[in-house]
Protein backbone atom coordinates (compact mmCIF):
# COMPACT_ATOMS: atom_id res chain seq x y z
CA UNK A 1 0.00 0.00 0.00
CA UNK A 2 1.18 2.86 -1.17
CA UNK A 3 1.96 5.98 1.71
CA UNK A 4 -0.42 8.86 2.03
CA UNK A 5 0.60 12.60 1.72
CA UNK A 6 -0.76 14.64 4.70
CA UNK A 7 -3.27 16.42 2.47
CA UNK A 8 -4.26 13.05 0.86
CA UNK A 9 -4.70 11.59 4.51
CA UNK A 10 -6.99 14.94 5.33
CA UNK A 11 -8.90 14.89 2.22
CA UNK A 12 -9.89 11.14 3.45
CA UNK A 13 -10.39 12.06 7.12
CA UNK A 14 -12.78 15.32 6.03
CA UNK A 15 -14.78 12.63 3.48
CA UNK A 16 -14.79 10.28 6.77
CA UNK A 17 -16.22 13.02 8.88
CA UNK A 18 -18.62 13.65 6.49
CA UNK A 19 -20.10 10.83 6.28
CA UNK A 20 -20.94 10.30 9.94
CA UNK A 21 -19.90 11.97 13.40
CA UNK A 22 -17.25 10.61 14.48
CA UNK A 23 -14.90 11.74 17.91
CA UNK A 24 -11.29 12.58 17.94
CA UNK A 25 -10.26 9.20 19.23
CA UNK A 26 -11.74 7.69 15.88
CA UNK A 27 -10.19 9.54 13.64
CA UNK A 28 -6.62 9.56 15.26
CA UNK A 29 -7.26 5.78 14.95
CA UNK A 30 -7.93 5.74 11.35
CA UNK A 31 -4.76 8.42 10.42
CA UNK A 32 -2.60 5.80 12.60
CA UNK A 33 -4.23 3.44 10.28
CA UNK A 34 -2.67 5.29 7.47
CA UNK A 35 0.47 5.49 8.47
CA UNK A 36 0.61 9.21 9.80
CA UNK A 37 2.81 10.21 12.61
CA UNK A 38 1.47 11.79 15.81
CA UNK A 39 2.57 15.21 14.91
CA UNK A 40 0.55 15.04 11.34
CA UNK A 41 -2.09 13.48 13.29
CA UNK A 42 -2.35 16.84 15.25
CA UNK A 43 -1.96 19.22 12.79
CA UNK A 44 -5.43 17.10 10.72
CA UNK A 45 -7.06 16.70 13.61
CA UNK A 46 -6.77 20.26 14.29
CA UNK A 47 -7.80 21.40 10.68
CA UNK A 48 -11.06 19.27 11.23
CA UNK A 49 -11.82 21.00 14.04
CA UNK A 50 -10.89 24.66 12.50
CA UNK A 51 -13.00 23.42 9.56
CA UNK A 52 -15.50 21.74 12.17
CA UNK A 53 -15.90 18.32 10.36
CA UNK A 54 -14.79 17.63 14.29
CA UNK A 55 -17.07 18.19 16.90
CA UNK A 56 -16.84 16.84 20.06
CA UNK A 57 -19.68 18.14 21.72
CA UNK A 58 -21.88 17.40 18.58
CA UNK A 59 -20.98 14.26 18.59
CA UNK A 60 -21.88 13.30 22.37
CA UNK A 61 -25.54 14.71 21.54
CA UNK A 62 -25.60 12.58 18.49
CA UNK A 63 -23.93 9.80 20.20
CA UNK A 64 -26.41 9.55 23.49
CA UNK A 65 -29.34 10.39 21.15
CA UNK A 66 -28.50 7.43 19.22
CA UNK A 67 -27.74 5.00 21.61
CA UNK A 68 -30.56 6.33 23.89
CA UNK A 69 -33.43 6.38 21.07
CA UNK A 70 -32.42 2.97 19.16
CA UNK A 71 -30.00 0.95 21.43
CA UNK A 72 -32.42 1.28 24.66
CA UNK A 73 -28.87 2.29 26.17
CA UNK A 74 -28.93 3.45 29.93
CA UNK A 75 -27.48 6.75 31.33
CA UNK A 76 -25.01 4.45 32.91
CA UNK A 77 -23.69 2.49 29.59
CA UNK A 78 -23.70 5.36 27.78
CA UNK A 79 -21.34 7.68 29.82
CA UNK A 80 -19.57 4.82 29.82
CA UNK A 81 -18.88 4.13 25.83
CA UNK A 82 -18.09 7.99 25.33
CA UNK A 83 -15.69 7.53 28.26
CA UNK A 84 -13.57 4.99 26.34
CA UNK A 85 -13.83 7.42 23.26
CA UNK A 86 -12.03 9.91 25.18
CA UNK A 87 -15.13 12.22 25.14
CA UNK A 88 -15.03 15.02 28.46
CA UNK A 89 -17.00 14.23 31.73
CA UNK A 90 -18.89 17.85 31.34
CA UNK A 91 -19.32 17.26 27.98
CA UNK A 92 -20.87 13.56 28.89
CA UNK A 93 -23.19 15.55 31.08
CA UNK A 94 -24.21 18.10 29.29
CA UNK A 95 -25.17 15.71 26.39
CA UNK A 96 -27.27 13.09 28.79
CA UNK A 97 -28.81 15.82 30.40
CA UNK A 98 -30.66 16.64 27.26
CA UNK A 99 -32.83 12.84 27.72
CA UNK A 100 -35.97 13.79 29.21
CA UNK A 101 -36.80 12.32 32.67
CA UNK A 102 -40.51 10.97 31.49
CA UNK A 103 -39.28 9.34 28.21
CA UNK A 104 -36.45 8.08 30.04
CA UNK A 105 -38.59 6.13 32.54
CA UNK A 106 -41.03 4.87 29.87
CA UNK A 107 -38.42 3.74 28.05
CA UNK A 108 -37.39 1.20 30.49
CA UNK A 109 -40.63 0.24 31.39
CA UNK A 110 -41.55 -0.81 27.98
CA UNK A 111 -37.78 -2.80 27.60
CA UNK A 112 -38.92 -4.08 30.90
CA UNK A 113 -42.18 -5.14 29.91
CA UNK A 114 -41.02 -6.77 26.54
CA UNK A 115 -38.46 -8.53 28.49
CA UNK A 116 -40.39 -9.92 30.66
CA UNK A 117 -42.51 -11.21 28.01
CA UNK A 118 -39.12 -13.92 26.94
CA UNK A 119 -37.76 -14.62 30.29
CA UNK A 120 -38.17 -18.08 32.08
CA UNK A 121 -38.39 -18.09 35.71
CA UNK A 122 -39.86 -20.48 38.46
CA UNK A 123 -41.12 -17.35 40.58
CA UNK A 124 -41.41 -13.85 40.80
CA UNK A 125 -38.11 -13.39 42.69
CA UNK A 126 -35.86 -15.49 40.03
CA UNK A 127 -37.80 -13.10 37.50
CA UNK A 128 -37.32 -9.95 38.97
CA UNK A 129 -33.80 -10.49 39.37
CA UNK A 130 -33.16 -11.38 36.13
CA UNK A 131 -35.10 -8.32 35.01
CA UNK A 132 -32.79 -6.47 37.05
CA UNK A 133 -29.56 -7.95 35.89
CA UNK A 134 -30.65 -7.31 32.30
CA UNK A 135 -31.79 -3.23 33.17
CA UNK A 136 -28.35 -2.90 34.65
CA UNK A 137 -26.84 -4.46 31.59
CA UNK A 138 -28.31 -1.36 29.01
CA UNK A 139 -26.90 0.71 31.51
CA UNK A 140 -30.20 1.86 33.65
CA UNK A 141 -29.66 3.31 37.28
CA UNK A 142 -30.58 0.97 40.48
CA UNK A 143 -32.78 3.29 41.49
CA UNK A 144 -34.81 3.65 38.09
CA UNK A 145 -34.85 -0.12 37.72
CA UNK A 146 -36.52 -0.40 41.44
CA UNK A 147 -38.82 2.10 40.50
CA UNK A 148 -39.96 0.94 36.97
CA UNK A 149 -39.63 -3.07 37.77
CA UNK A 150 -43.66 -3.14 39.24
CA UNK A 151 -44.88 -1.04 36.63
CA UNK A 152 -43.55 -3.56 34.33
CA UNK A 153 -45.67 -6.53 36.16
CA UNK A 154 -48.68 -4.23 35.52
CA UNK A 155 -47.79 -3.66 31.93
CA UNK A 156 -47.27 -7.23 31.92
CA UNK A 157 -50.52 -8.49 32.98
CA UNK A 158 -52.15 -6.20 30.87
CA UNK A 159 -51.00 -8.09 27.92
Amino acid sequence: MKELTEAEALSKAAAYCSGAEHCIAEVRDKLRAWGMDEETQSRIIDRLIRERFLDEERYARFFVRDKYRFNKWGRIKITQALRLKGIDGAMCREALDEINEDEYLENLRTLLAAKRRTVRARNDYELNGKLIRFALGRGYESDYIRRCLPQAEDDYALD
